[in-house]
């Protein structure tokens, strides 16, 4: 609350007394003035300059009561213009602080609906990154074809290699028997050799 100075004070007075504060001291004038008008005799010669002079200060008197009056009015509309006003400021200023209060819960919410399209867009990245399924669908049918034709071309390879197993094992025991004969072949050449020579001596 502001400090209000004993200058200030008696400055408004004199602001809403019109002319310094002087109504007490017209007053007492008046009383002054209209004691000695009653005492004086009706013939007297000031009785009817001191009567105008009573209806002037009347009249004066009336005029500043009638403007402090006004001035009363002017400071009740004004003080009641002020507090329309107030409560304006008040409504408007609670009014902006609901509003700030919602803007706040927008923004919070606009910061949630940007973070989750962020995820979303990189997401997004990623699946396109990965192959789709109708292409995923046909490469596992072309692996799936390569692998059928590797296990086709594996049997027919261990059957080959079967076969020329038992193909050299044919052979093996082949050579083994042409062996034996060649072997006993000559063991009968050297017996009929010794027979020979037996029979030369």
């Amino acid at each position: 609350m502001a400090y209000t100075s004993d200058d200030d004070i008696i400055r408004r007075r004199l602001l809403i007394d019109g002319e310094g504060g002087n109504d007490d001291k017209r007053l007492n004038n008046l009383l002054k003035t209209f004691i000695r008008w009653s005492t004086m005799k009706e013939d007297d010669e000031n009785s009817q300059a001191m009567y105008q002079r009573m209806q002037a200060m009347i009249g004066q008197c009336e005029y500043t009561l009638e403007k402090a009056m006004n001035t009363y009015e002017m400071n009740k509309q004004e003080l009641e213009n002020y507090e329309k006003l107030s409560k304006e400021i008040d409504d408007k200023i609670e009014e902006a602080t609901k509003r700030i209060s919602e803007a706040k819960q927008e923004l919070q919410l606009a910061k949630c609906i940007r973070k989750n399209r962020q995820e979303y867009d990189n997401l997004a990245k990623i699946i396109q990154q990965q192959p789709d399924r109708q292409e995923t669908t046909k490469q596992l049918e072309a692996l799936d074809k390569e692998l059928s034709t590797l296990a086709k071309t594996r049997q027919q390879l261990e059957e080959k290699l079967e076969l020329r197993r038992k193909q050299f094992m044919v052979l093996i025991t082949s050579i083994h028997e042409l062996q034996s004969i060649l072997e006993a072949d000559d063991q009968t050449n050297d017996e009929n050799k010794d027979e020979d020579t037996n029979m030369s001596s």
